[in-house]
């Protein structure tokens, strides 16, 4: 069984994010979806939990995709379930650098490779990060998330 892991903070999950898990479960037999805390990363809109439920809820209808909570090393996480790759979305070619580094680090560690799924040009301006910024002030995103995510959106910041 081929299974592929993409990781990431996820916060929020956007369409960009939603392609590469769609792409992804046509390639692979499995994909393992795992939201992660980024400490590097201000403050979460949405907590793990929250984050798990809302991708849950995005992805239903792809049979062959499971979400995860991630606490650990990616590489881990990867072993413990039995991943043969990670995947990575790619939006433009500043994101690479990044990316590669992460690859090789997460190769010279477990062996695994990466594989980059670069979005399509509709995503390829998403980020969580401005995502947050542009709710925060109101802006509405909802034709840039899952459905479900653009409702938690609405409901978090009419707290």
């Amino acid at each position: 069984m081929r299974v592929a892991l993409f990781p990431g903070s996820f916060d929020p999950f956007h369409n960009g994010h939603m392609e590469v898990v769609e792409r992804g479960s046509r390639l692979f037999d499995k994909v393992v979806v795992a939201a992660m805390r980024n400490p590097q990363k201000a403050s979460a809109l949405f907590n793990l939990s929250e984050r798990q439920e809302l991708i849950e809820a995005s992805v239903s209808h792809l049979d062959n995709v499971e979400i995860v909570a991630l606490s650990t090393l990616v590489v881990n996480l990867a072993e413990e379930i039995g991943a043969n790759v990670i995947i990575r979305g790619l939006r433009a070619v500043s994101d690479f650098e990044n990316e590669l580094q992460m690859a090789q680090m997460n190769r010279q560690l477990s062996g695994i490779d990466t594989i980059f799924i670069p979005t399509s040009s509709e995503y390829s301006f998403l980020a969580s990060r401005l995502l947050r910024e542009v709710a925060s002030y109101g802006g509405n995103v909802s034709k840039m998330v899952p459905e479900p995510i653009a409702n938690a959106i609405l409901a978090k910041f009419r707290e």
